[in-house]
């Protein structure tokens, strides 16, 4: 959390709500500062520091009025990048070892980045997917046969891609980590991604 970032992204509007928090910000950065000592500058900006939509939420406890809401998605679906080839469905043999990474974008000295790990989306940790895999989470909806459901056309496949690639194109505020926005993962590993969820052949439709 960066509070100058923080107030510098907000609407005006927000700001007198922020005005009585400012303290309680600032002992949560010098928290968060002291927890990751060994963190660099640039991992504060990159993964700690809020950028506008993240302030937004923040400031209305992630139930932004209606305005803010269409600005938030609007703002998200601006950003949306697609791979250089334009295919939204990748491999999904490629996307099933993505979706089981939980490693990769550690912070601080207490487990850093090792040189070469790859990152992967951990989506095991919020969903059930494949139902060969018992470790799975129920934070978010279980995807089991969501290509059958939802079928691999290329609308779906669109719908899918964007969704992975910043969750508040769709849903303001949403607690679904902005995997492309953030750099989590690249447009390619998203086309993967949504194979192993669309294909006919991945397990998670068999």
């Amino acid at each position: 959390m960066n509070l100058p970032g923080l107030l510098g992204g907000l609407a005006l509007a927000a700001l007198p709500a922020l005005a009585a928090d400012v303290d309680v910000l600032t002992r949560a950065e010098d928290t968060m500062r002291r927890s990751f000592p060994a963190a660099t500058e640039e991992e504060w900006r990159t993964r700690l520091a809020q950028d506008e939509v993240q302030a937004l939420c923040s400031a209305h406890h992630n139930t932004p009025p209606p305005d803010i809401a269409a600005r938030i998605v609007a703002q998200s679906r601006e950003g949306i990048r697609y791979p250089d080839d334009g295919k939204l469905l990748g491999n999904w043999k490629e996307g099933e070892k993505l979706a089981s990474i939980g490693t990769g974008g550690h912070i601080g000295k207490i487990q850093p980045d090792r040189p070469g790990t790859r990152r992967g989306g951990n989506c095991y940790a919020c969903h059930t997917m494949a139902t060969k895999e018992v470790a799975a989470g129920n934070l978010g909806p279980s995807l089991t046969g969501y290509g059958k459901r939802l079928g691999n056309t290329p609308e779906s496949a669109r719908f899918v891609y964007d969704k992975i690639w910043n969750a508040q194109a769709f849903a303001p505020c949403s607690h679904m980590p902005r995997f492309g926005t953030n750099g989590w993962l690249t447009p390619e590993e998203i086309a993967h991604t949504v194979a192993f969820l669309l294909d006919p052949e991945s397990p998670v439709n068999r």
